[in-house]
């Protein structure tokens, strides 16, 4: 090797500028005084090297390090170096490679390039044409890899755009149901696990249930090994599906038997503060769990069921809710999860939490519009019952005015006529005062059957499911509750009880029960409908908060109870109901509440 006695100044670079962290270049001769002064030169010059002194050698090598390029002579003692280049361009294909001979032969490089040789110098070899050679094509071989990275991040940039575009369209177009909501929930799904999304080996959605409580596992993708893993994605890249191709196949990308294990078993209650999950949605940040540890304890529970001790958790929210969470992992590949990747994740996350907001807020309205439809129907199905139920709640002041102002004053005369008839012997005295106290029962009587003005009606029986008379008995009070500022709460056994009963007129007692405890709460309150089932009777109980009687002054019996010129109490309408249940062989009984209010139980047989 000969050296140049005027060597221009040479460029000093940083390895990291052409090599990575772990990558080296490969010096291969078989005369060690060549290889022994190259290596000298490229290790003073920052460059990595390893050596080797065949063909046998320089294929261990390249098995053992990650080698960038190879400073490769064309005459080893096993193998022509000119015959390895098609094999390593084949096997190698980001290797650059530049021929060393002692031959300077313009046709031998020429052959040397086009079976893929990036360059080609003449031994002896000048350390400043070396070193400008080496930096010209690891340039060149740097520019290529970054070249395809920056395509392949075009793509998957390209793919994350089109699965937000599709998510849109989703949220636009869906005909809103639980299982459109699953095939959004899906498409998240795909877009975080897809080669050209965000890559991540496994995903994981839990979601909160309907009262906020808990977050429950909802739906996951991901394989279950390795094996099935390669075999998945590799499949669909053979198959150069599209998004729309990826969400069609979505259903058999997340029925993979282990991942669905997994997320049935997730099931946080929120008030586990400490649990990542719960953290992630209450700070809104992410957090990233390494080897099993973050800035805070990780549940062995949690890592366990995971079966993984690194992986990230991103929050979905919307402006005025959380909705849930998202974990993924690389349980495949163990690649350690970076904070581009998380950062790439939580922007994916914030398209997600709009789809899925979208989605929930369609549901809510057209569960809505259907509640209003069916209170529509009902109200005009049962407008007379309306009707008469104002009636009785009429009548029913009238009555307790009445008895009011009549009553003791006529029982005051007939009980003085009595009396004074027991003083007198006197046949005129005694003609008139009996006149009187026949006339003063005639009042008490007419009273009476002022009371019971109701309408006797004989029940028609059959066999009906408590549930749907209750429904429709409190829809036909929605004005009413919405009105008055009232929240209702229905309470009912998983079971529904099927009674033998007239639904007509039990709907009529649910109806007056209910509206008398609305007009009880003129200011707002809580009205609490509950079904008890137990040993052959059912009971429905009717509580509110509003200014009803308290323990001293109401009884068990409702005729004797007045505490109350609602629709019930004293009134007409409390007879009716009275009437009704006992035709149903059951019993009605009212008392305090035990926070206030006014509590009436209803108990009829099964």
């Amino acid at each position: 090797m000969q050296k140049s006695q005027h060597l221009p100044p040479l460029r000093v670079l940083q390895s990291d500028e052409l090599l990575q962290q772990d990558e080296v270049i490969l010096l291969v001769d078989d005369f060690p005084e060549i290889v022994c002064l190259l290596q000298e030169f490229l290790t003073n010059e920052q460059f990595p090297t390893i050596t080797a002194n065949s063909a046998a050698s320089l294929h261990q090598a390249l098995r053992e390090h990650n080698v960038a390029l190879v400073l490769l002579d064309i005459g080893l003692p096993d193998a022509d170096g000119m015959d390895l280049l098609p094999e390593l361009r084949a096997q190698y294909p980001d290797l650059s490679i530049i021929m060393l001979t002692a031959v300077s032969d313009l046709q031998t490089a020429l052959s040397c390039m086009r079976l893929g040789a990036d360059d080609y110098l003449a031994k002896p070899v000048h350390f400043a044409d070396l070193l400008t050679t080496l930096e010209k094509v690891l340039e060149k071989r740097r520019l290529k890899i970054n070249n395809r990275l920056y395509q392949q991040q075009l793509e998957q940039a390209r793919f994350r755009l089109q699965l937000a575009h599709g998510l849109a369209i989703k949220m636009n177009t869906a005909f809103l149901s639980l299982v459109e909501l699953d095939e959004i929930l899906q498409a998240i799904l795909v877009g975080i696990t897809a080669e050209e999304g965000l890559q991540f080996n496994r995903a994981f959605l839990a979601l909160f249930n309907d009262d906020g409580t808990q977050l429950q596992g909802r739906m996951a993708i991901g394989p279950g090994s390795m094996e099935d893993g390669d075999r998945i994605w590799n499949n669909l890249e053979q198959l150069n599906l599209d998004f729309k191709d990826l969400l069609s196949c979505s259903n058999v990308l997340i029925s993979d038997i282990e991942v669905n294990r997994i997320v049935k078993a997730i099931s946080v209650d929120v008030e586990d503060e400490d649990h990542p999950f719960v953290r992630a949605v209450r700070t809104r940040q992410s957090i990233s769990v390494v080897g099993g540890k973050c800035a805070f304890p990780v549940p062995v529970e949690l890592i366990g069921l995971l079966e993984e001790d690194s992986f990230v958790v991103v929050p979905l929210f919307s402006s005025n809710r959380s909705l849930g969470v998202i974990i993924a992992d690389h349980y495949i590949s163990q690649k350690p999860i970076t904070g581009e990747r998380i950062q790439a994740l939580e922007g994916f996350a914030s398209q997600a939490s709009l789809a899925i907001e979208h989605c929930h807020l369609y549901m809510d309205m057209d569960q809505k519009i259907k509640e209003l439809e069916a209170m529509t129907r009902e109200l005009e199905r049962n407008k007379d019952l309306l009707v008469e139920t104002e009636r009785y709640s009429a009548v029913g002041h009238v009555a307790a005015q009445l008895v009011h102002n009549i009553r003791n004053p006529i029982t005051s005369i007939g009980g003085t006529a009595r009396l004074l008839a027991k003083k007198t012997e006197d046949p005129q005295w005694l003609q008139f005062l009996n006149m009187m106290t026949s006339e003063a029962e005639k009042i008490e009587t007419i009273l009476e059957d002022l009371f019971s003005f109701v309408e006797i009606v004989q029940p028609a029986f059959a066999q009906v499911g408590l549930f749907k008379v209750l429904n429709k008995s409190i829809l036909l009070h929605y004005p009413g509750l919405n009105e008055h500022g009232i929240h209702h709460t229905l309470s009912l056994p998983e079971k529904e009880p099927v009674l033998c009963i007239d639904q007509q007129l039990i709907q009529k007692v649910l109806v007056h029960l209910i509206r008398n405890s609305i007009e009880s709460m003129p200011d707002g309150g809580e009205l609490t409908v509950e079904v008890v089932e137990d040993e052959g009777e059912v009971q429905v109980v009717i509580a509110d908060t509003g200014a009803g009687g308290t323990a001293s002054n109401l009884e068990q019996r409702p005729e004797s109870a007045s505490f109350t010129t609602q629709t019930v109490g004293t009134s007409m309408g409390l007879m009716l109901v009275q009437r009704i249940v006992e035709d149903h062989h059951g019993s009605l009984t009212i008392q305090a509440g035990e926070a206030g209010g006014t509590k009436a139980v209803v108990t009829l047989p099964v």
